[in-house]
């Protein structure tokens, strides 16, 4: 199952992403781990995109579209994947579904995060990185065992630029501008599910395997018919 996670920044979707694929066995493929890794390594498609992610500004459709449909061309499995941050725009939607169709493949799934600014705003400000391994804490849900040092390799935590009050008011307008039309262009299409990014993650966990079960029976159904 080829699975499209939607939300704002701070919904969830990466926490669910590696959820799934650690209990399901799905491949995660995360636009802004990617990302991030193009910028560490200093890729042209890195420095390009480092301008846009420091303002808190969206990477624009190209650069995002090459970096993630190459990927997904390369991934060790084609059949089971989770797109965490892609697409976010209809004219990356239309240019992964194109792509997609070219290897007699779609999207079988699209889950929107829905979730409050309230939310949105106290988990990103409370975001801690491991500035090594990129291992993920939150300084009020889930802090680390010794302050800003990881539990997994001892290395510094550190606070993200984008992930400052001000800069997640400016990408939260910048999305909902993006993304508004994605969510109608997915609904469209019949294949839009709705979980709330509110709830606590073992929760969303939950409604989500729910989806997922329910749309693997059916999926079985249609074949026996």
């Amino acid at each position: 199952m080829r699975i499209v996670l939607l939300g704002p920044p701070g919904a969830g979707k990466g926490t669910q992403a590696v959820m799934l694929a650690d209990k399901k066995e799905f491949l995660h493929l995360s636009t802004g781990d990617i990302l991030r890794e193009n910028v560490k390594n200093g890729t042209l498609i890195g420095k390009k995109a480092k301008a846009f992610m420091d303002k808190g500004e969206l990477v624009p459709d190209d650069i995002v579209i090459e970096m993630m449909l190459d990927t997904i061309k390369n991934a060790r499995s084609q059949e089971d994947f989770i797109l965490d941050g892609f697409p976010r725009t209809v004219y990356q939607a239309n240019n992964l579904d194109r792509e997609l169709n070219k290897l007699k493949l779609s999207i079988d799934m699209v889950v929107y995060f829905k979730t409050s600014i309230k939310t949105v705003i106290l988990r990103l400000t409370g975001r801690r990185l491991c500035s090594k391994c990129g291992a993920s804490y939150h300084i009020t849900n889930m802090p680390p065992k010794k302050q800003g040092v990881c539990d997994k390799c001892g290395s510094e935590l550190y606070q993200r630029k984008d992930d400052s009050e001000e800069t997640i008011k400016k990408r939260l307008e910048v999305y909902d501008i993006k993304t508004k039309e994605l969510i109608d262009y997915y609904k469209v299409q019949g294949i839009l599910k709705e979980v709330s990014g509110d709830l606590e993650a073992p929760k969303v966990y939950s409604e989500l395997s729910e989806i997922l079960n329910a749309c693997e029976a059916d999926d079985r159904n249609k074949v026996r018919k």
